[in-house]
Parts: C-alpha cells; sequence; structure tokens
C-alpha cells in the first residue's frame, strides 16, 4: 500500500468545480467532508442515541454524539503523533507537511462517522435486531414462502447479524446516488474496521479484520471498487485493512475504555475503592513482558491513584482523582499505541498486521481491565437491564409492524391481488422519502434481491431512529399515547 492511493479524495459521485476564488484560501478535501459530517442529520442523531446507559436523563453522561468527538479528537491526535514522533520507528514515507495533514483529517472524520450507524439503545439494539430476523425469517411469509427461502445465504447473515459498522458504510454508500454527504474514498475506507462479509466472519480468527462483518451484500461491489482505487485490494489476502483504521480502532478503545468508566463511577455505580481492589485483583502480573523502557510496567498506575486520592476520601476528592488518573491512563494508551503502529509499520503496511494495537504490549492488561471493570459495575447493574429489556420490547414492536409493511411495497412484484394492506399502507407513509427513494435507486429488477433491499429500508429507518424517537413512535403506534 502506498499513502498517494491511501489518501484518496476522490467522491462517490462527481461535483460542479468550485470559484477559482476558492482556491486563494486553500484548505484540504479532507477539512471539507469534516463540515459536511458535522452538518449532517445522520451525526446531529447521534446527540439522542445511546452509548452505555439508555434514555439518561443526566447532561454529565455521554451520548453515541459525545462518544464520536471524544474518539475523532484522539483520533486525530494520534495522527499526528505519527507523523511527528522522533523514535528509529518513525515511517519515512509520510511527505511532511501534506501527508501529515491528510492522515490527521481524515482521522478526523473517520472518528466522527464511526457510530454512525448504530440503532437506538447502544449495541444492545444491534442485537435486538439481528435476533429478532433469526427468530423471523422462517415465520414472516412473502408470497406463501418463508422470507428465509428467498434470500440468499449472505442477506441471511446481513439480517441475522446486522451490524452498526455495516450500516455506517452503507449510509455513506448512498452518495452515489446522490446523497449530500460525499465523503473522500480515503475517509470510507478508514471507516470499515472488519473488511468481511457476513459469510466469512470468524470471532475466533487470529485475524482481526474477520471477527465483525464490515458491509452488507447490498454495498459489497461499491465498497470493492473503492478498495480498489485506495489501494487495499490485494490479489492474496482480499481485502485488507486501511493502516488509519487500526488508529481509529485504537482510538474508539481508548475512549470508550476510560470515558465509560468515567461515567459510570459518576452515577456511583462503584466507588474508587472497589475499583482499586479490582484493579489489583485482576492485574495478571504473569503476563508482563520485559520491555526496553519502563513505562510499559502499567501496574504502577492503580498506585498513583492511591497517591492522588489522598488521606481525605471526600466524594469530590476520590471523583477528582479518578478524572486525572482516566487521563493520564488515556494518554499513556495514546502513547503505546503509536508505539505499537510504529513497531509493526511495515506489516501494516503490507496487510499482514493481524492484531490490534495494543497487542504485545502491558497496556493491553490496562485495557483488559478497564473493560472488565465496566462489565463488573456496570453493564449487568438492574437500570441497565430494565432500559435494555424496554428498547427490546420498543425495537421487536416496530419490526413486527414494518417489515410486513415492505414486503409488498414494489408494485412490479405484485400479482393475484397481492398489495399493501391499508394499515401497511399507513405505516409505510410515516417512512421519509428519503427511504424510499433509496430503494428505488438500488433496485435490481431481481425479485429475491429486491425483497432483500426493502428489508433493508426497514433496518435502515430503525437503525437512524433515535432512542427517543423509537420509544415515542412505539407509544403512538401501540395506543399507549
Amino acid at each position: 500500500m502506498e499513502w498517494a492511493k491511501l489518501l484518496s479524495t476522490e467522491k462517490l459521485s462527481s461535483e460542479p468545480p468550485e470559484p477559482d476564488s476558492f482556491k486563494e484560501y486553500p484548505i484540504n478535501a479532507f477539512e471539507k467532508d469534516y463540515s459536511r459530517i458535522v452538518s449532517s442529520a445522520a451525526f446531529r442523531r447521534l446527540q439522542d442515541k445511546t452509548q452505555v446507559f439508555p434514555l439518561d436523563k443526566s447532561d454529565f453522561i455521554r451520548t453515541r454524539l459525545t462518544h464520536s468527538i471524544e474518539v475523532s479528537t484522539i483520533a486525530r491526535q494520534l495522527g499526528i503523533m505519527i507523523s511527528k514522533n522522533t523514535t528509529q520507528y518513525k515511517p519515512t514515507d509520510i511527505a511532511v507537511p501534506e501527508d501529515a495533514e491528510a492522515i490527521a483529517s481524515v482521522l478526523l472524520c473517520a472518528g466522527l462517522l464511526h457510530d454512525l450507524g448504530n440503532p437506538p439503545f447502544g449495541h444492545f439494539g444491534e442485537t435486538v435486531i439481528g435476533d429478532w430476523f433469526k427468530e423471523n425469517l422462517d415465520h414472516v411469509k412473502y408470497k406463501g414462502q418463508p422470507l428465509r427461502s428467498w434470500l440468499s445465504e449472505q442477506m441471511i447473515a446481513d439480517l441475522e447479524n446486522f451490524e452498526g459498522n455495516a450500516q455506517a458504510l452503507r449510509i455513506l454508500l448512498k452518495a452515489k446516488h446522490g446523497s449530500s454527504l460525499n465523503l473522500s474514498k480515503a475517509i470510507i475506507s478508514t471507516l470499515v474496521k472488519y473488511p468481511t462479509d457476513s459469510c466469512s466472519v470468524d470471532k475466533d480468527s487470529a485475524d482481526i479484520r474477520k471477527h465483525k462483518l464490515g458491509f452488507f451484500a447490498a454495498e459489497q461491489e461499491t465498497f470493492e471498487q473503492i478498495s480498489e482505487a485506495v489501494g487495499t485490494a490485494t490479489p492474496n489476502k482480499g481485502i485488507v485493512r486501511h493502516p488509519l483504521t487500526y488508529l481509529l480502532e485504537a482510538a474508539d478503545d481508548i475512549a470508550y475504555s476510560t470515558a465509560d468508566l468515567e461515567d459510570a463511577f459518576k452515577k456511583g455505580l462503584f466507588t474508587l475503592d472497589q475499583f482499586i481492589e479490582y484493579y489489583t485483583n485482576s492485574y495478571d502480573h504473569s503476563k508482563i513482558v520485559s520491555h526496553r523502557s519502563p513505562e510499559y510496567f502499567s501496574d504502577e498506575q492503580i498506585q498513583e491513584l492511591s497517591k492522588q486520592r489522598g488521606a481525605d476520601h471526600t466524594p469530590e476528592n476520590d471523583s477528582a482523582a479518578f478524572k486525572k488518573w482516566l487521563t493520564q491512563t488515556r494518554q499513556w494508551l495514546m502513547y503505546v499505541a503509536i508505539y505499537r503502529f510504529s513497531c509493526k509499520y511495515k506489516e501494516i503496511m503490507a496487510g499482514t498486521y493481524c492484531g490490534d494495537l495494543f497487542e504485545g504490549t502491558n497496556h493491553a492488561i490496562t485495557i483488559d481491565i478497564l473493560k472488565g471493570a465496566m462489565r463488573k459495575f456496570a453493564f449487568d447493574t438492574p437500570g441497565i437491564l430494565k432500559l435494555e429489556l424496554s428498547g427490546q420490547v420498543i425495537l421487536d414492536f416496530l419490526l413486527d409492524h414494518f417489515v410486513p409493511a415492505v414486503l409488498y411495497y414494489d408494485s412490479a412484484y405484485c400479482t393475484d391481488g397481492q398489495a399493501p394492506s391499508k394499515a401497511d399502507k399507513k405505516l409505510l407513509a410515516i417512512f421519509s422519502g428519503n427511504y424510499k427513494q433509496d430503494y428505488q435507486n438500488t433496485r435490481t429488477g431481481t425479485e429475491s434481491f429486491d425483497l432483500y433491499l426493502r428489508l433493508l429500508v426497514v433496518t435502515d429507518y430503525i437503525s437512524g431512529m433515535t432512542d427517543s424517537y423509537a420509544r415515542t413512535l412505539y407509544r403512538e403506534l401501540s395506543g399507549i399515547e
């Protein structure tokens, strides 16, 4: 792979040229993409989508929007660190300042976009949508036959393993048909953490890119074209990760492993003493590997936290100490991520590196402990479980109603009196015209594939909802209000 192609500013659809006067005050193409992202409706809707705590009433607790801004900031900083590092591993093929500026800008944009396809109620919402299709493809019928009998193996796997990452790509690739969010191919390629189709997913694979699906069958051809354009398509290994994807993934891990923990602490789900005890008991010294520099021995971190809190264990002092400690931990994690990227740069650029950027460092232990603390203190608390169950009721209800409504939406396939019912027509009227136009733009004339596309219209609509809108629509359609 080479940066000249990896940093492609080519768009999915052509755009009118800018006035020559604009060239007097130039900004790079990725900065222009950034402006489009922050002005888009899909990005704004993240302000009312769950990060960890569904429908939380506190202004302090992070949403998908604030989380995405934090990821974007960290990702951009990692991009800057790569081009300015002073170690022996500094990449020599990154031109300064053009490529360095572009790398930081691409990561800035990709960080904002990385959760764009997430449905309401967080990652649990993804599970609910996938489980609904697993349970219903054999029961919901189209022209007298179960939906499953109409769909290919990949179409079925797409629906049963609904994935926010693939949905984010789907949103962006609609630009091919005139969407205003017409972004550079470098950004789109960076966004795809898992360049793998749903039939090739292997969660136990040593190759991290195969752990989840990264694109649906509906977008596979376009994504392959993008991969060719940026140089991530290889003859032997298929599509490999864009090098900047590793930095985006690290930024996401750093953001949620520290910020989500801060939110959980703020909500009173654990005390500082409980966290220090958990960290101390979870730190496995047998996994320590000797490095050239002592900074990788992260067991000393928890001792630093104990010092920072001091002797006066008031809630205010504990909160300040924990926040300061998380900030320092975040900085170390960024340092180690760049260290690993630099050391493994040749493998990454060759498309042969299979791990994440914490693998092989002692801060991999830190990340595991931080994520484990969230599982212990937050994810299984009654408050979250109740709200997740509420989210499941809402999403199941919406899928129960909207999936049957779209089956006969395309009159070209309706024969022998088949047509949407009066109720179906009312439900279809609720859909934004954009979703219907998207279907018209992509329909193929092949009945089975177009049925699959109509099912994707439903997942498009539901995954695009905010938490509040999904709850309100459920209450309205169920007659509660």
